[in-house]
């Protein structure tokens, strides 16, 4: 049954900014819901399909309460809003808005963009150790820093501990310039960065200066009881089973761990045991351990990030499905062949 809905924006700009640059939200809105959609002096009305109509309209009532708090519109928030609105969780979106995890050193609000963004940092607030697993691009490191700079500020810690194994993907140590320092800075570089945005350059450096700071690779963590600290391990499907139990044995008192990583991106050596993959079997339904899944759709990169990890994942469940077909002993006779041959 066809029907038309109208939906008033506060202003003639708003209705501007809900469209997007050449009008490329509201195209996308009309392309997934099979709708159209047209807007005059900040009056939208949407024709199409009553159900069709229903989600397209919940999409841009979300879509004007993010514009009304200040935030951008663009193609990639618009699809996110787009799920969130078929899943039914406009509810979980108002409450994601309104979250401020800290703010950077320019004053802009540190906030999750995703339902499993929020769900990440809520199981950070209440575990003493969380495991954020996921493809690249979904703020696992991020929002880790952020929730350490956080409870830095309102001083439930004293110091914050960063950490990576410096893995040699194709490059020895050895033969890098440089001193010691030299050498590991650029497996730690995302680290610097984040710091960098929430604290800024003389933050940080006068926070490191006096050791409330400390970014170190992490064959430098054995031995240590951290004491009081915020510890994140990044990178951490690069870690050994070895490495891993010791950086989880280095806990002290009042504090907390997070560990980050993506167990399809590993860069050890072929044969080799991931630490991380380990971990999260041996340490499943553990209390006080929350583990976190990250999927393609927590990614807040370019939209294309996205739709690029999408096909990566296509291609190793064919690929996985081809080694399967093979060890069939029907296969090996001829009874069964791989698709389009």
């Amino acid at each position: 049954m066809m029907t038309e809905k109208t939906f008033v924006t506060d202003t003639a700009d708003q209705a501007v900014v809900l469209f997007g640059a050449y009008d490329s939200n509201a195209l996308l809105i009309e392309r997934h819901f099979g709708v159209k959609i047209y807007q005059k002096e900040g009056v939208i009305a949407i024709s199409g399909e009553e159900s069709a109509v229903d989600g397209a309209y919940r999409t841009l009532v979300c879509l004007k309460q993010r514009a009304a708090l200040g935030q951008d519109i663009n193609e990639q928030c618009t699809e996110t809003v787009i799920d969130m609105v078929e899943n039914g969780e406009e509810e979980e979106f108002q409450t994601l808005e309104q979250g401020c995890i800290c703010l950077t050193a320019k004053g802009r609000p540190i906030k999750a963009k995703t339902i499993g963004q929020s769900k990440y940092v809520e199981k950070i607030a209440h575990n003493t150790v969380v495991f954020g697993v996921g493809p690249a691009g979904t703020g696992k490191t991020f929002l880790a820093v952020a929730m350490a700079v956080a409870a830095l500020r309102r001083r439930e810690v004293s110091r914050i501990v960063l950490t990576r194994p410096a893995v040699e993907a194709g490059e020895r140590l050895g033969y890098l310039p440089g001193d010691l320092q030299s050498k590991i800075d650029p497996y730690l570089r995302p680290l610097y960065d984040a710091l960098y945005e929430m604290m800024g350059a003389e933050g940080y450096a006068r926070n490191a200066e006096k050791n409330v700071i400390e970014i170190a690779p992490l064959a430098y963590m054995r031995g240590r009881t951290l004491d009081d600290s915020f510890i994140i391990l990044d990178e951490a499907q690069n870690t050994t089973p070895e490495q891993m139990k010791m950086f989880l044995t280095r806990l002290g008192s009042n504090a907390k761990a997070v560990v980050t990583g993506d167990i399809t991106q590993t860069d050890l050596p072929y044969g080799r045991v991931s630490g991380l993959k380990e971990a999260l079997k041996i340490l499943e339904g553990i209390e006080d351990i929350g583990i976190h899944y990250f999927t393609e759709k927590d990614v807040v990169r370019h939209r294309l990030v996205q739709k690029i990890i999408t096909a990566y994942e296509k291609h190793d469940r064919e690929m996985a499905e081809q080694k399967t077909r093979r060890q069939d002993p029907a296969y090996r006779f001829g009874a069964v062949k791989d698709k389009g041959k």
